[in-house]
């Protein structure tokens, strides 16, 4: 949304509307909007929360009605693939730690190990939910942090169609309380403008003060208060249309989830998979015949002129081989929609080269690859806040930094060693060495390396010019 196209048309232009109610109608409409309920359906669907378990079984009764069956196997079986997806994508790409290229050792702390934990998280909800946020501000100690956002809780005012200039944002959250009676609910709502921050209460519809704050600066360095220049949100894309990986798998996530309730069901039961020959049915209709069969199991029957009452079957039987192809294939599906990988490909077993891994995991790279730009991107737009900070607080500002990625890619250890042997004399060992699979830090490699050969040639020097033994 751009709100400052909205502002001069709609605000400046009307006396009637007060920028509070302007943010009331933006507020309430971003609340019922399709986007939003993506993003809280695929945070949903990634906690194990799907439409299957609303399901319900129903029978046709007289006039076409539908009647919902009690006392029939109802399962709601959810066989979670989604959250499979998220987590490849995410431990792929940032499960390792991040290395920042750098000669600042107070940046190397700033962005240590809680930093990259949370951009983990800010990954997994930009991944679920197409983006993410990092707020940074000044906590009571002074020190620049940075907090994570989750999307479905931000409402975002832009500048720009692009989506690389914010206007403002609005930030919602609960807080619950134990009145002694019951637990209540406040949501507390926060506007970020470059002139500071203002508290309201989001009741009834409406926005109103926050009687237990008062609208303050953006931050404060030694009692002093300051705003920032920029708003104080870096968004973080999956993608560069801020798609949700929902929207690619949810219908087939959602008929697996049913194929495996309704297999479960007909395991259970059978009435649904035979036809019946009535003979003297004691009933008034066959809606009616239906509706007790599939809720009681029984019927009533009875003898007409001498002729008993009977109920014949002609069974159908559930084949389970076809339940097992269409869940395999829907797996399958699941997995080439959603770019990931099948970690029980048949291309990983018994020792499998390089290529042959590279091939497996190359769906997964093409999303990695744009995530990884994206990310870059939104690395460096926070770099401004803390060079901001750090001139507020005398330290002189990183004019170069570098983040790499380091994705978590299998490899064949043994080819990887014989390729290393093989290019001694052809390239550096400083390139061999860090390209080693037990390598885990390169430069104390090399210096260990070093040290070794230095202490191997000591061991030969002979005292006062003489020769070595054998000479």
């Amino acid at each position: 949304m751009i709100l400052s196209q909205l502002w001069d048309r709609i605000i400046k232009g009307s006396a009637t509307m007060s920028e509070r109610e302007f943010l009331q109608v933006q507020l309430r409409n971003f609340l019922g909007s399709e986007q939003r309920k993506t993003m809280c359906t695929a945070i949903d669907y990634y906690d194990g929360k799907h439409d299957i378990l609303n399901k319900q079984r129903y029978v046709v009764g007289e006039g076409n009605t539908r009647i919902a069956l009690q006392g029939v196997p109802n399962n709601q079986i959810v066989d979670n693939r989604f959250d499979d997806l998220v987590d490849q994508k995410v431990n792929y790409l940032l499960s390792k730690p991040l290395d920042i290229n750098t000669d600042d050792d107070e940046l190397d702390k700033m962005f240590g190990i809680q930093f990259q934990r949370l951009l983990k998280s800010v990954g997994k909800f930009a991944t679920m939910a197409g983006k993410a946020y990092i707020h940074p501000y000044i906590g009571i100690d002074g020190t620049l942090k940075f907090k994570l956002m989750k999307p479905h809780q931000v409402l975002p005012f832009w500048a720009d169609e692009e989506h690389t200039q914010l206007d403002a944002f609005l930030y919602l959250y609960d807080i619950e309380y134990y009145t002694g009676l019951e637990t209540k609910t406040i949501h507390k709502v926060e506007y970020y403008t470059p002139n500071g921050i203002q508290y309201y209460i989001w009741d009834m519809e409406r926005l109103l003060p926050d009687p237990d704050k008062e609208n303050t600066a953006n931050f404060a360095i030694a009692d002093k208060p300051y705003n920032w220049e920029r708003i104080p949100l870096i968004m973080f894309r999956a993608n560069e249309f801020e798609q949700p990986l929902i929207v690619k798998v949810k219908s087939l996530q959602d008929a697996l989830n049913r194929l495996l309730s309704n297999f479960q069901d007909n395991m259970e039961e059978d009435i649904r998979s035979t036809i019946l020959i009535l003979q003297n049915y004691d009933g008034e209709n066959l809606a009616e015949f239906r509706q007790n069969l599939a809720s009681y199991g029984a019927i009533k029957v009875r003898t007409v002129d001498g002729v008993n009452g009977d109920v014949k079957a002609l069974k159908i039987e559930v084949n389970s081989d076809n339940y097992q192809l269409l869940i395999n294939i829907l797996r399958k599906a699941i997995i080439e929609n959603g770019r990931g990988f099948d970690a029980k490909d048949d291309r990983m077993a018994n020792n499998p080269n390089q290529m042959n891994i590279m091939s497996m995991y190359s769906d997964i790279d093409l999303d990695a690859n744009e995530m990884e730009l994206e990310f870059k991107s939104s690395l460096h737009d926070l770099m401004w806040f803390v060079n901001t900070y750090r001139g507020l607080t005398n330290q002189n500002a990183v004019e170069e930094v570098d983040f790499i990625f380091n994705r978590d890619l299998p490899i064949n250890e043994g080819d990887t060693i014989n390729n290393c042997k093989n290019s001694v004399g052809i390239i550096s060992n400083e390139t061999i060495i860090a390209n080693h699979p037990w390598t885990t830090d390169a430069a104390e490699e090399l210096a260990k390396v070093k040290k070794e050969q230095s202490e191997v040639t000591a061991d030969f020097v002979v005292p006062n010019g003489g020769e070595a033994d054998g000479e």
